[in-house]
């Protein structure tokens, strides 16, 4: 499986890096899951919203990603940079569209489900997104889920930062199996919490 973790100035650092490390752990265990951070444009590193620089592994368009993941952040400050603005700009939404549309499974971190839903991906959908953005998720044409994780097939969405951890185990236990979860949950000395909704 490959996968690509959307990265953009702004974005939450443990949105996108929770995911990354459960993802590399599964590899590491194994499965044969090869994950990529990657930008819409050219450039070698990103400044997340706490000021970490991340560097890029390539740009979206040379990867073909089996999964697509988009992180939040920058949302309820409307920040200058995060996931307010670049909906707002539309790049990252017609990305995301984009790459559904060619068959890529897509999955949002917190607030990174604003964006799919300005891609227009989560209408009709069960989904969710960080506590303080469900009444803007209440707004789209989403069906808002009080739920961690929601798997709706070729759309996931989970709540806010750390249930991206939650996210990227249950997407490794539904692709590679409970064995290969239950040895990236023991490394990781992490449990996820609740059900996910389905």
């Amino acid at each position: 499986m490959k996968v690509a973790i959307l990265l953009y100035e702004g974005f939450d650092e443990l949105d996108a890096i929770g995911p990354f490390e459960v993802l590399k752990n599964a590899a590491n265990a194994g499965a044969d899951c090869r994950t990529s951070l990657c930008t819409l444009d050219d450039r070698e590193r990103v400044a997340a919203s706490h000021g970490l620089g991340v560097e890029v592994d390539a740009h979206l368009d040379d990867l073909s990603p089996d999964l697509l993941v988009v992180p939040g952040g920058g949302w309820n400050d409307r920040n200058e940079a995060g996931a307010w603005t670049e909906a707002e700009h539309g790049a990252v939404p017609d990305a995301v569209a984009a790459a559904s549309e060619a068959g890529t499974t897509v999955a949002s971190v917190c607030t990174g489900a604003m964006l799919l839903a300005r891609a227009g991906l989560l209408d009709g959908r069960p989904a969710t997104t960080h506590a303080s953005a469900l009444d803007d998720l209440r707004a789209t044409d989403a069906e808002v889920v009080d739920a961690r994780v929601v798997d709706d097939g070729d759309v996931l969405t989970a709540g806010g930062v750390t249930s991206g951890l939650d996210l990227a185990l249950h997407l490794v236990e539904r692709k590679f199996g409970a064995e290969t979860a239950t040895q990236v949950r023991e490394e990781m000395e992490y449990e996820p919490r609740g059900e996910v909704y389905r």
